[in-house]
């Protein structure tokens, strides 16, 4: 039986591709591509000096002897004020590698998961000929779908966006940037149907080429 998903605004509903909104929740593909998906996000530019780095003498503290005190090296010491920082962050990527065919199907799960339980719908971008925020909001109201909510659109369907960001707890994303990650954080889906053609080649499963030496 294939998947529905109603039309915002309309009495209408639009059939989900059972290959992609029909695929078991596989919880460790998901959990991998989270991860992925919030660790590329990092801009992982926290730095920290070092002891060799600190603007700062290297000569002892004081003399060795004579003095009566404990023996000092130079100020730089971590454990000294103004001292470098050990073991402290440095600019780094913080990137991890998922194979491509587990991230298509962790999309697909996590697609799936909202078509189970009936948390996606479809709208119609082309119906917004110029931005309409009331209209947007009635039509999010009357769906009745709990929220945080993430509107996908296509990238022409700018009057579309602007009728939906200014929503409270309602997040536009072009098809083409929405992650696993994305998906799994929101409560509902509201996916136009550019998006919902670009999600479904997205996450579909990869064909080998013919041509192609095994």
């Amino acid at each position: 039986m294939a998947t529905k998903a109603p039309v915002l605004g309309k009495q209408s509903k639009e059939d989900l591709p059972e290959a992609v909104f029909g695929e078991p929740f596989h919880e460790s593909l998901v959990h991998d591509a989270v991860r992925a998906d919030l660790a590329a996000r990092r801009r992982g530019t926290a730095s920290t000096l070092t002891r060799a780095e600190v603007r700062m003498t290297t000569a002892k503290a004081w003399r060795q002897k004579g003095l009566g005190r404990a023996r000092a090296g130079p100020l730089s010491v971590p454990h000294r004020r103004g001292g470098g920082v050990a073991f402290g962050p440095k600019p780094r990527r913080h990137t991890l590698k998922v194979n491509r065919k587990a991230r298509r199907r962790a999309l697909r799960a996590a697609l799936s998961v909202h078509a189970a339980r009936g948390s996606v719908a479809v709208l119609d971008g082309a119906a917004f000929k110029e931005p309409a925020t009331k209209q947007a909001a009635k039509a999010l109201e009357s769906w009745g779908a709990a929220r945080p909510t993430l509107v996908a659109l296509g990238e022409d369907e700018l009057a579309a966006a602007k009728s939906l960001r200014n929503i409270e707890r309602v997040s536009v994303v072009p098809a083409d940037a929405v992650g696993v990650a994305d998906v799994v954080g929101a409560a509902s889906l509201v996916l136009s149907r550019a998006a919902l053609e670009d999600l479904t080649r997205r996450a579909g499963e990869v064909t080998a080429s013919p041509n192609r030496k095994r």
